[in-house]
């Protein structure tokens, strides 16, 4: 995949923060679940981009 994809998931994992952030500061349990969810959603796409790059960089 490609640098947009990347920059994709981290702003993913990162607007999961913020949500999560105005959560806690809010005491609202809703939002402080979407933004771990969210969170860990651009976390693991992160990981899968890097497995992709590993693996496409063994087989040049």
């Amino acid at each position: 995949m490609g640098t947009e994809d990347k920059f994709s998931n981290k702003a993913e994992e990162l607007k999961g923060r913020a949500k999560e952030a105005v959560g806690d500061a809010t005491d609202n349990e809703q939002w402080q679940a979407e933004g771990r969810a969210e969170r860990a959603k651009g976390s693991i796409k992160q990981a899968g981009e890097k497995v992709k790059d590993a693996f496409r960089d063994d087989n040049r």
